[in-house]
């Protein structure tokens, strides 16, 4: 008994997940968008977290460059 109920929670659970994905189809475009995005919003928490560390000046200073580079690559996505 318990095996049925559980395989029905399952189903009601993939139910609910196809139902919410339904409205999110994104086109070729948005996909490419997002995937691209989600690469600088990476590459910008790495960034960081180096920044974080960074003891020699030089250094810290390549980081905040590159930290400047992606928030401006992401600011221009938005547009």
């Amino acid at each position: 008994m318990a095996r049925g109920w559980e395989s029905k929670s399952v189903e009601e659970q993939q139910a609910e997940s196809e139902q919410a994905n339904a409205g999110s189809v994104l086109t070729r475009e948005q996909a490419e968008g997002r995937r691209i995005r989600d690469g600088l919003l990476l590459s910008r928490r790495k960034v960081a977290a180096q920044l974080e560390l960074a003891v020699n000046p030089v250094h810290r200073q390549m980081l905040e460059r590159a930290l400047a580079d992606l928030d401006l690559k992401l600011a221009e996505l938005d547009e």
